[in-house]
C-alpha cells in the first residue's frame, strides 16, 4: 500500500511562502494498492493537483468522503477524471436519514456556487456508505462515525500487507475530564487500533484547544495520546491549522513529541510525503 499526501491543511486553504513546506491545500490523500486500486480520501483542494498527476490510462477511481464540510469537498469540481467519460468515478459518502449523497453534493456542485451541474458529469457513481465493512477493489474498508460536528466518519483501510487509519476531523477528548480514558469509550479507537499508519487531526496546540472545545478538532498532544492508546505504529499529523505556518508546525511538533516515551513514531504531515506500507 502506498499513501501520498496531497492536502494536509484544515478548515481553509492557506497557500503562501510561509506554508510551502507543509502545504496549503485542504484534505486529500491518495492510497494505491499493488493491484492498481486507487482510493482518494476526501476531496479538498489537494484533489486538483492529484487529478492532474494521473495518467491517461486511468479507468476507475474511488473517492471516500469523511463528511461534507467545504474544506473536504471544495476541490471536487476541479478533479479532471470527473469530466472524462472513459473514467468511472465512484464517490462514497456518509449516509443520512434526511438527504442523499447526491442531494448534499448538489448544494455545492450546482449554480450559483458552481457552474457545472452534478448531472452533467459523464460517469459519476454515487454510493451511500454501508454500515461496517465493505470492499473497494483490493482493499477492505471499514467506516465508523467519529466525534465531529455533523455526521462524520473515519476510515480504516486494510490490505494483506498493511493497515491505514484516516481520521482527518476528530475530537476524541470531547467531554472527557482526563484524556485518554478507557479505549472502549474513545471515539475512533476501533478504526485506529494497531494500525501501521494513522493520519489524524492535530489542528490545535495544547494552549489553543481549550478555546475550541466542541469544534471537532484535536490538539497535537491529544492526537499523540490517542495514537498511543490505539497502539498505532506511526502517527502522521494532519489538518494543520491555517494560522500555523511551517515554523509553527515545526515548533509544536518538537514540543509535543519531546515527552513521548513509547515506540510511536510521529511525523508532521506534509504535502508530497509518501509512505510505503
Amino acid at each position: 500500500m502506498r499513501v501520498r499526501l496531497w492536502g494536509t491543511r484544515g478548515s481553509v486553504a492557506a497557500p503562501g511562502t510561509d506554508t510551502a513546506r507543509y502545504g496549503g491545500n485542504t484534505s486529500c490523500v491518495e492510497v494505491r494498492g499493488p493491484e492498481g486500486t486507487l482510493v482518494v480520501l476526501d476531496a479538498g483542494t489537494g484533489i486538483r493537483p492529484l487529478g492532474r498527476s494521473l495518467g491517461k490510462d486511468l479507468r476507475r477511481v474511488h473517492i471516500l468522503l469523511t463528511h461534507f464540510h467545504m474544506d473536504h469537498i471544495q476541490g471536487l469540481g476541479f478533479f479532471p477524471p470527473l469530466y472524462d467519460p472513459a473514467v468511472e468515478t465512484h464517490l462514497w459518502g456518509p449516509a443520512s436519514t434526511t438527504l442523499t449523497v447526491r442531494a448534499r453534493l448538489m448544494r455545492y456542485l450546482s449554480p450559483p456556487l458552481f457552474p457545472v451541474h452534478l448531472r452533467e458529469l459523464p460517469h459519476l457513481v454515487l454510493h451511500e456508505l454501508p454500515a461496517g465493512e465493505f470492499d473497494v477493489g483490493e482493499f477492505r474498508v471499514t467506516s465508523d462515525r467519529v466525534c465531529h460536528p455533523g455526521f462524520t466518519v473515519g476510515y480504516r483501510i486494510t490490505s494483506p500487507a498493511a493497515t491505514l487509519a484516516y481520521l482527518s476531523d476528530h475530537e476524541p477528548a470531547l467531554g472527557v475530564e482526563r484524556f485518554p480514558n478507557e479505549d472502549r469509550w474513545t471515539s475512533g479507537f476501533a478504526l485506529a487500533r494497531d494500525v501501521d499508519l494513522l493520519l489524524h487531526d492535530a489542528q490545535y496546540s495544547r494552549e489553543e484547544y481549550p478555546n475550541h472545545v466542541g469544534w471537532g478538532h484535536c490538539s497535537l498532544e491529544h492526537a499523540i495520546a490517542f495514537a498511543e492508546l490505539a497502539g498505532a505504529r506511526h502517527l502522521v499529523t494532519f489538518h494543520h491549522d491555517p494560522a500555523h505556518d511551517d515554523d509553527a508546525i515545526d515548533h509544536l511538533t518538537a514540543a509535543a513529541t519531546a515527552s513521548v516515551t513509547s515506540s510511536l513514531k510521529v511525523t508532521a504531515g506534509a504535502e508530497g510525503a509518501v509512505f510505503d506500507l
